[in-house]
């Protein structure tokens, strides 16, 4: 087939497709167009954009203005509309831009100069690499013996408080909430006078480090500040476990969880001090997680 036979099929399409609804399509994504005489190009809008995201996709709605107002308060895909038994073109690249998003989070390594800057050293658990991490959820809950020796050289024994901080599943929520947060719990700790450990961080981290964490250190409450489960397009959340002198035993049972930490969710700030008070009342009835709910 002659390449000018081709251009004439691709511009009979294009015609098809104007007639039996592209305009109505085109206000969400731009048709293909042809741009010379040997290239076929596609643009699309960039499907991430604010006024992208808002921007209804069903045809006629009955109540335009107030389907407007409801996709402005809400991060649901709703509105978004179909073409036959399928989504949008424009929703479909949304969802796997969203995804990409998560994807990215998952594989993001919290910046060293972020940790230095805070006065965090680094240690590793078990697990070797991020894949691994991910296949092993086991190995994350465990400290290399390098991470345990340095644990125990730079970490002061029978703190009241002892913190540490974990990547988790969002390295990008560490980024975006620990330099907000910290100061906040540190001022607090300070002003209820409860001393504090020295501060760390642990590659390919799970919640229960805890266990392993207080092992060596003793403290009366132990924290993970820790990077939760991505969502689309959504990596910033973080959450922090907390427990009275976790054991070696000890389950999601015996913690307690501030969780969704982020500008949009909880504020970092407001979850800094509800976590002072509740490890002050930890301390005071010592007890953590379901035991502490039944005081």
């Amino acid at each position: 087939m002659q390449e000018t036979d081709i251009q004439a099929i691709v511009q009979a399409v294009l015609a098809e497709m104007q007639k039996s609804g592209g305009e109505a399509r085109a206000a969400t994504a731009r048709p293909p167009s042809v741009t010379d005489e040997n290239e076929l190009r596609i643009d699309l809008e960039d499907p991430t954009t604010a006024e992208a995201r808002q921007h209804p996709g069903i045809d006629h709605p009955i109540n335009p203005d107030g389907l407007r107002a409801l996709m402005s308060v809400t991060a649901a895909r709703i509105g978004t509309g179909r073409s036959g038994p399928r989504p949008r073109t424009a929703a479909s690249l949304l969802f796997h831009a969203d995804h990409g998003v998560t994807q990215d989070a998952l594989m993001h390594e919290v910046a060293p100069g972020l940790l230095e800057e805070m006065g965090l050293f680094t240690v590793e658990s078990r697990a070797a690499d991020r894949q691994e991490y991910l296949k092993r959820p086991d190995l994350g809950r465990r400290l290399t013996e390098e991470a345990k020796a340095m644990i125990r050289e730079r970490c002061t024994k029978n703190p009241d408080v002892q913190i540490f901080v974990g990547d988790g599943l969002s390295g990008a929520a560490i980024e975006h909430n620990l330099p907000q947060i910290i100061p906040v719990i540190r001022q607090g700790l300070q002003n209820a006078g409860l001393s504090m450990g020295a501060l760390f961080f642990v590659k390919n981290a799970r919640v229960g480090l805890l266990n392993e964490v207080n092992a060596i250190v003793d403290a009366k409450v132990c924290a993970v500040l820790i990077g939760e489960r991505p969502g689309l397009a959504r990596a910033q959340s973080m959450s922090i476990y907390l427990g009275y002198r976790p054991k070696p035993d000890s389950t999601d049972a015996h913690r307690d969880a501030i969780c969704n930490i982020y500008e949009g969710g909880l504020n970092p700030l407001e979850a800094g001090a509800h976590a002072v008070q509740l490890i002050r009342k930890m301390i005071q009835e010592k007890a953590s997680g379901v035991e502490l709910k039944m005081v």
